[in-house]
Parts: structure tokens; sequence; C-alpha cells
């Protein structure tokens, strides 16, 4: 089954597109990363729709979806995401799959709404310290880069406040977790990489059930260098949801 919405949400319509079956189990929902929307998922969306339902859908001003007055970060985007799910008639519990920006929205979501989640995997996800651990370890191209680049969803400052509203979130339970961290990032040096692994493994601390994998041949899609690591992730939790 396969079926395409526009549903109104918060003053604009927001793209949706189910897919999957139900078989009594959790309804899997794809958050992408930042100015990303639903076709990132499309290399694992076939076998994961295979074991429940699967929701992928753009974030205003992104893809099919219309542009949203409101403000672009993770607060405004965690509740615009609820009452999608609501009114798409798609009843908790949820699994949700984070990638990159997507991992700070899934991560604030299982907070905020934390008895509706019942699984969370991080793909590649970003780190709420990443400007002030991570970044200043790039090169100066490479900061110059990562900071023009906010241009196709919400600006620079809206990015740095969800990260510090994920930071304030005081975020701690025993959701299961699946943190994936890619190995082999473009132009990371060996250090970078080290660096990045070592803060990915830094997020299982918010969840007293997680589980740590390196995709050792990935880059930041991990969704499309090594699909079955994020289809197995799904499988885990799915089985013990």
């Amino acid at each position: 089954m396969t079926k395409e919405m526009m549903v109104p949400i918060n003053g604009c319509k927001l793209f949706a597109r189910l897919v999957g079956e139900d078989y009594g189990k959790p309804t899997i929902v794809m958050e992408s990363g930042y100015g990303d929307y639903s076709k990132a998922w499309d290399q694992v969306i076939g076998e994961i729709s295979k074991m429940s339902k699967v929701l992928v859908y753009d974030r205003a001003g992104l893809g099919r979806s219309e542009s949203s007055s409101s403000s672009r970060t993770s607060r405004t985007m965690v509740k615009e995401l609820n009452e999608l799910l609501h009114a798409t008639n798609l009843e908790p519990p949820y699994i949700l799959v984070g990638h990159s920006f997507g991992g700070v929205n899934t991560r604030l979501y299982a907070t905020e709404f934390q008895s509706e989640v019942c699984g969370l995997i991080l793909v590649d996800s970003t780190p709420v310290d990443y400007r002030e651990k991570f970044l200043p370890t790039m090169s100066e191209e490479f900061q110059e880069r990562y900071n023009k680049q906010f241009v196709h969803e919400g600006n620079y400052d809206e990015f740095m406040e969800s990260l510090q509203q994920l930071n304030d979130s005081k975020e701690k339970s025993n959701i299961p977790l699946i943190v994936l961290s890619a190995g082999k990032k473009a132009h990371y040096s060996k250090d970078s990489q080290e660096l990045w692994n070592e803060m990915q493994r830094g997020i299982l601390a918010i969840s007293s059930d997680a589980t740590f994998v390196l995709a050792e041949n990935s880059a930041h899609y991990i969704q499309n260098d090594e699909p079955e690591l994020v289809i197995n992730a799904v499988k885990t939790l799915i089985e013990n949801c």
C-alpha cells in the first residue's frame, strides 16, 4: 500500500507518503536531514515497509511541502510532526529514524512525547556540541562551507537554536536506541573521523538501552552506502517493541 497526502498543518500543507501494511507493529517514522526531504529514504523504504507502515514526509518548505511562516527550529518541527501523525490517524507507538539534523528532531520528539516512542534510530546524527567541539577541528574551508549552507531550511541561528533546544531538554530515557555512525566521512582526517565516532558514541548516554554500530564503509548517507545497516536496525527494534 502506498498513499500520498497533502496534510494541512500549522498554516501550510505538508506532503506525506505512507508505505506498507499494518501488521500490528509500530509505525516507522523517517526524519530527513537539514534541507533534505523524503526521497532521502528511497534506498531503504521498500525493505522497511515489509515490516510495518512507514511514514516519510517533507518538512515545510522542502520537497513537495508548502512553506511556513513559523520559525524553522526543532521545537516547531517536532510540534508539526506530532500534528501530522495525529492528523493522518497514525496511532503511537512509533519507531523514529532520524538522519543528520533529523536526528536532532527525533531526539527532541522522543523527549517531548516520550510515551509515544518505542524506539529511536539515529543515522549519523548531529551531536548537540557539534559547533563547539567538532567544527573547530576542521579546515577553515570546511567551516566556511558549513556555515554558508543554511539557506534551504531555516538560517544558521535557527539551526543552532535547535541544538540548544535539544541540549536544554534534559533527555534521558529507557527508549531502545541504536546509533549508526559513518566511518568513512568525506574530507575528514583520521583524527576528525575518530572524534566524530567518539561523539556519536557519546549519544548512547541518552538511553539506558543503547547500541552503537559503526558503518565502516559509509559516508554521511549511511542509508545509501550501507542500507542494510538501517534496515537491520529497524528490524531489531520492531521485534522488541
